[in-house]
Parts: C-alpha cells; structure tokens; sequence
C-alpha cells in the first residue's frame, strides 16, 4: 500500500474492540486502543490464526489458534506460544517468532484511513 485508504468512521470501533478490515487488498487487524487506532497483519505470523476471532486485552492480542500474543501498538511479540518445555522449543525452532507487520494509520474527518506498512525494527 502506497496511499491511505478510508476503513471506517471512528464511532465505528468502541475503545477496546478490534475488528478485520480490508484496504486495498491487504487483510488488517484494526484495533481501537487508549482512544488511538492502530492497525497491523490480520493473521498471526506463527501459524497464520485469524487475529480478528481472537481476544484483545489491553493492547495484547492473542491469537485464537495457539495463544500468541502480540502488542497491536507495536506490533511485538509478547509470548510466542502458551506451549512449554520441548513443544516450545520445537515451535520456536520451526517457525523463529517474528513481530505483526503494523501500518501507518491517520484519522481525519471522523474517519480511520490505514496506510503503508511501518517499517520492521532492525531491518
């Protein structure tokens, strides 16, 4: 995504609620959070869960698939899996977690506008 594209109204999404949208071909988790928009990858990055059927605490995420958790602020991972011990370690080895991509979003006119992916730290 280049440009920013229109999702929804801001009276749309209450504080403390996320919900999936879409904005030019790009599946986006957006969620409304200490009365700021942030928006980020729709799927987890560990198994591909549907973030959007999972729960939002906060600003922790957590996937409804294998209870990775994630900030929607910054998109980091706050625990890879809820698995332990040799489970975990295996996981970890397959699939090295990795942060949500999260995306430049503006309000403007009492709308929610999502744009170009922020980049990733370190790269």
């Amino acid at each position: 995504m280049n440009d920013f594209t229109e999702v929804m109204s801001v009276d749309d999404l209450p504080e403390g609620a996320m919900t999936a949208v879409m904005a030019e071909g790009h599946n986006i988790l957006l969620a409304h959070v200490g009365g700021s928009f942030y928006a980020t990858q729709e799927h987890c990055p560990h198994m591909g869960g549907n973030l959007a059927k999972g729960v939002l605490d906060g600003a922790v995420v957590t996937c409804p698939l294998h209870h990775s958790q994630f900030d929607v602020t910054t998109g980091s991972v706050v625990r890879w899996t809820d698995w332990t011990g040799a489970l975990d370690s295996v996981s970890e080895a397959i699939r090295h977690p990795r942060p949500l991509v999260t995306y430049a979003v503006a309000v403007a006119d009492g709308k929610v506008l999502v744009g170009p992916a922020n980049p990733v730290a370190g790269e």
